[in-house]
C-alpha cells in the first residue's frame, strides 16, 4: 500500500508542486524587496536544474527510471540535485511571498520530497544498482557534499540536447509562477 502511494506521489509530483505553489500564492504578500530577494534563488534553482538534467541525459517522466547511476557534475555533490533545484525555486517563490509562505513551503517540501519522493527513488536505485548505489550514498549527502569530495568528480557527461525535453515544463512553470507572484503586487 505504501509503495503504491509513494508511486502515485512520484507520478503526481508536478501537480503536487503546483498545489504547493497555489498555497504559497494564497498567503503571498509580496513587495518589490521580497521579489528581488527571492528572484535570485529562483534563477539559481533553474540553472542548477539545467546542470543536473544535462548530466542524467534522459527525460525522467512519471516513473522512476535510470539507465546508469549519475555520480558526476552536481551528482558528485549531492544525490538529489534536481530536487535541490526545486527547493531553491520554491524557496525563492516563498521568499517573494513572505514569512508564512517560507514556513509553509519548507514544511511542504519536507513532507513531499524528503519523506516520500526521495526515499521512493532511493529504493529504486538501491534495487537497480545495489552496492554501487550504496557506495555512492556513503560518499554524497541528500542535499549537501560530504567529506572527501574532489573537483575532478564534477567532470562527466553533459547532454544539452536533453534540456529542451526534460526542462521545458519546469522553465515554463518557473517563469509563469514568478510572474504571477510579481503581478500580485499590482492587485
Amino acid at each position: 500500500m505504501k509503495d503504491k502511494f509513494n508511486a502515485w506521489v512520484f507520478k503526481m509530483r508536478g501537480g503536487l508542486w503546483t498545489l504547493l505553489f497555489v498555497i504559497i500564492f494564497i498567503v503571498a504578500k509580496p513587495s518589490v524587496n521580497s521579489l528581488l530577494n527571492g528572484l535570485w534563488l529562483v534563477v539559481l534553482g533553474q540553472l542548477w536544474r539545467f546542470w543536473a538534467a544535462g548530466c542524467i541525459g534522459r527525460y525522467r517522466g512519471e516513473q522512476v527510471k535510470a539507465l546508469r547511476l549519475a555520480t558526476w557534475g552536481p551528482y558528485a555533490l549531492m544525490r538529489n540535485p534536481l530536487y535541490f533545484g526545486n527547493f531553491l525555486i520554491g524557496l525563492g517563490w516563498a521568499v517573494m511571498a513572505g514569512l508564512w509562505a517560507v514556513l509553509i513551503f519548507i514544511l511542504g517540501f519536507i513532507i513531499l520530497y524528503v519523506l516520500i519522493i526521495i526515499p521512493y527513488e532511493e529504493n529504486f536505485l538501491l534495487n537497480k544498482f545495489g552496492a554501487e548505489y550504496e557506495n555512492y550514498k556513503l560518499r554524497t549527502g541528500m542535499f549537501a557534499p560530504r567529506s572527501g569530495f574532489k573537483l575532478k568528480d564534477l567532470r562527466g557527461d553533459f547532454d544539452a540536447k536533453i534540456l529542451w525535453q526534460s526542462e521545458r515544463h519546469t522553465v515554463i512553470t518557473t517563469v509563469i509562477g514568478t510572474l504571477i507572484l510579481a503581478a500580485k503586487i499590482l492587485f
